[in-house]
């Protein structure tokens, strides 16, 4: 029997009936021949709930014990859809995240996935059993409940879907598949019919909000292809696979912005084999991700180096590099807290010249200033100030055509 995951977001086990129809979908698929797990989060707003619980007792809470909190949302979920289940007269049990063996690092409130013991589940699907299982957590090596992160539900999911070798993955979410900017910010925006690991990995890492960019990288990884679909009716949603060659035609799949950043400016930086490395291995040790980082060297000596990290690491940053900046010499720090991000992502760019050329033009049109500008093969991403950030992205996506499906667009 094929083997088929799916995952159910807050909002679409918000309440009982959402619940019960998430549990219809499970067993529908089951009838259909399918043995079938599912991954759930926390109800609606839970987890929020929970985090204003924890403020309200102590502004800065310690992550061990944040997790230990922000765990029982998921566990209320898989337990209460496994009663709906067994009221609907089929079999169905519930794991957490260390009954499953979902064994994570240490990071605290970050934890990556590092392996996974699943025979319990298999155990259990060739015993006729629908199996839900608690997503966004895990547990350390010593024991600890860790949790990967907002959206880890999505990384746990495809993790899941990987270990057991399933067919699909499902995201069940409050929308219906994946659009070529969050429809929230340019409502004229169209939904894609399939989408490359790569460029939604992309898409993710820069703030798109459907997908957990972790989940990306294992579906990428272990090949499992990824559905993501509403949870309100039957429509086919956006599929995320490999790369195929029609793609390439498609220049630009899809804009994003990103608010809630901070940028690091170092200057005057000693220009010194190894410098480098020393600011980010210290950044690492305080569990900071760095996302865009440029260096440009203004003197044999001296070196100017800038980065970009979330805002929620924003405390331990400035920690961190206020520990350095002595070792390193650096003259001095500014941090810009007003930034913030546009990009636009396709694959398309590997094979076509000019998506540079028609981003700027669109962003001097709307008198946006930029700050730094990053690429990648498949990806431009420019920091603007925070103020300008939505015209930026309204005028990228008009720019490019982003209202309209992929094969009615012109090139650049």
């Amino acid at each position: 029997m094929a083997i088929l995951v799916q995952k159910f977001g807050g909002t679409s086990v918000a309440d009982a009936e959402k619940i019960r129809r998430a549990a219809g979908r499970a067993l529908k698929a089951q009838q259909e021949g399918n043995q079938v797990v599912v991954v759930a989060s926390a109800r609606g707003k839970q987890t929020d709930h929970l985090v204003a619980d924890a403020m309200e007792l102590n502004p800065n809470p310690p992550k061990r014990e944040m997790d230990m909190l922000l765990s029982t949302g998921e566990q209320q979920t898989v337990s209460l859809m496994a009663m709906a289940l067994h009221a609907m007269g089929h079999k169905a049990i519930s794991f957490t995240g260390q009954q499953v063996q979902m064994i994570t690092d240490d990071a605290h409130s970050k934890a990556r996935i590092q392996s996974i013991g699943a025979e319990k589940l298999k155990e259990k699907l060739a015993d006729g059993y629908i199996c839900i299982v608690a997503g966004f957590q895990g547990v350390d090596a010593n024991g600890n409940i860790t949790t990967l992160g907002r959206g880890g539900s999505d990384t746990s999911a495809v993790a899941l879907a990987a270990a057991l070798g399933a067919d699909y993955c499902e995201i069940y979410t409050d929308v219906d598949g994946i659009y070529t900017a969050d429809p929230r910010k340019f409502p004229k925006a169209v939904k894609m019919q399939q989408i490359s690991y790569d460029e939604m990995l992309e898409l993710a890492s820069l703030g798109a909000g459907v997908m957990h960019s972790r989940a990306i990288e294992f579906g990428k990884k272990y090949n499992v292809k990824i559905h993501v679909r509403s949870s309100m009716d039957e429509s086919i949603g956006t599929l995320i696979t490999h790369e195929v060659p029609q793609m390439e035609g498609i220049v630009v799949s899809g804009a994003t912005c990103q608010k809630d950043l901070a940028k690091f400016d170092l200057v005057g930086v000693a220009n010194n084999p190894g410098n480098a490395a020393s600011i980010f291995a210290h950044l690492a040790s305080h569990k900071v991700s760095v996302n865009d980082i440029i260096q440009t060297e203004v003197s044999p000596e001296k070196a100017n180096l800038s980065f970009t990290v979330a805002r929620s690491d924003l405390d331990a940053a400035r920690t961190a590099i206020d520990e350095i900046c002595v070792k390193v010499h650096c003259e001095s720090v500014f941090v810009r807290e007003d930034i913030a991000e546009v990009s636009v992502v396709g694959v398309g760019m590997r094979s076509h010249c000019g998506v540079a050329e028609k981003m700027f033009e669109t962003l001097a049109e709307n008198k946006v200033n930029i700050d730094s500008i990053t690429t990648s093969e498949i990806r431009i991403s420019c920091l603007v100030n925070l103020e300008d950030v939505d015209k930026a992205l309204t005028g990228v996506c008009e720019a490019f055509e982003l209202d309209k499906p992929a094969a009615e667009r012109s090139q650049p």
